[in-house]
């Protein structure tokens, strides 16, 4: 289960199937119906207690869905990609087909009061001068309306997540800088180039080579929010190569990439690190069994999957796997919650002899800034 689904299921179902939205629109239609009588209590009794009820649900119903089908289908799947064309005319064709359902509201209200609907309104049924005259310009109003709440709570969110990303990003920088100069990583590397220098002088100069590059990467080319993938494939390259000097022959480790072009996609440092440096920390130490590392890398376009799986010591590891790479799953999370909001999911299982990480990410293809993305992930999650 993902973090942000395991939070949606924790919810009150109030809130969970936002039942709090049918008293707001219950209350918009009142509203709408009284200023233009100008008897408010006399309202209440034609919306609830006549037979112009029908027509007032008729409004409800389809001044609502008009609402819901712009800011949940059409905004995510046209105008949030640009399909700027589509998405008005889409937009357009859901406002009329709407507001014709509601002017039928009126010819359907008649029929169930057994009256004509001359009887009841006091005049002909014409289709278009009953659009025009009050369904089509609510409805448009309406969906307006729930647009602008829409957007002022977006802009709220990404305020308050802009000033969470500062925060975090400062916190960050300081646990990244004991990470990346971890003593016990660099003498051990340092060590194992040591001694491949006089067994073999070829493999070492390569080794060396990795480990200048990995020191770069760390002091100079993570530094942005968001780096190039094909940057952070080769640190994780260099990075398992000296691993492996410094585990034991036992330990099987295996990198799949299966990516054709990685450089126009970019990702937030460190993301993919911190599973691959925790596998190395818990992989198993069995004398009479396998022990093993495997990482997936896939990129699908923009989807990035991302697996990385090892055989676990003892079952219960789970405590210590928790606060793995002095920055803690939980502080992963939560970066990844603040920068990649409603873009991804996360799956740990620690289970059956293995500790298995899966992450699916959706990247992006151009570098923008903290506040950027998050306004850009706001606009994408549900009122």
């Amino acid at each position: 289960m993902t973090p942000y689904s395991r939070s949606t299921s924790n919810q009150h179902w109030l809130l969970k199937y936002k039942l709090y939205h049918i008293p707001f629109w219950l209350v918009y239609n009142y509203a709408w119906w009284a200023i233009q009588s100008g008897n408010p209590v006399q309202i209440i009794h034609e919306a609830f207690f006549s037979p112009y009820s029908v027509k007032f649900w008729f409004y409800v119903v389809f001044q609502a869905a008009a609402a819901y089908i712009n800011l949940y289908y059409l905004i995510p799947k046209f105008l949030e990609r640009g399909k700027y064309a589509i998405y008005i005319f889409s937009l357009v064709t859901t406002i009329f087909c709407c507001a014709s359902v509601i002017v039928f509201g009126y010819y359907f209200g008649a029929i169930i009061n057994g009256k004509t609907f001359e009887a009841l309104y006091g005049g002909k049924f014409h289709f278009f001068s009953m659009l025009v005259g009050n369904p089509l310009p609510t409805t448009v109003a309406s969906s307006t309306l729930a647009m602008s709440i829409k957007l002022t709570k977006s802009w709220i969110q990404s305020k308050r997540r802009q000033q969470l990303l500062e925060t975090e990003k400062l916190e960050t920088e300081l646990k990244f800088l004991k990470y990346q100069f971890n003593p016990h990583f660099l003498f051990n590397s340092i060590n194992s180039i040591f001694f491949l220098i006089h067994k073999n002088p070829d493999k070492a100069s390569d080794s060396l080579a990795k480990f200048s590059d990995l020191l770069r990467h760390q002091l100079y080319e993570c530094n942005d929010n968001q780096i190039s993938l094909s940057k952070e494939i080769t640190y994780l390259q260099n990075f398992i190569e000296l691993e492996k000097l410094r585990q034991n022959d036992n330990i099987d480790v295996t990198f799949n990439i299966n990516a054709k072009q990685t450089g126009h996609v970019y990702i937030a440092p460190f993301v993919l690190m911190t599973f691959v440096e925790n596998a190395f920390k818990h992989v198993s130490r069995h004398a009479d069994k396998p022990n093993n590392i495997i990482i997936r890398l896939q990129l699908n376009a923009q989807q990035l999957y991302f697996t990385v799986s090892n055989t676990a010591a003892a079952p219960g590891t789970n405590s210590d796997v928790i606060h793995y790479g002095g920055i803690g799953l939980q502080n992963v999370r939560r970066r990844l919650d603040l920068m990649y909001a409603g873009m991804y999911q996360l799956d740990i299982q620690n289970a059956g002899g293995r500790f298995t990480v899966k992450l699916n990410l959706q990247l992006i293809n151009h570098i923008v800034t903290p506040a950027t993305q998050a306004i850009n992930s706001n606009v994408l999650a549900a009122v």
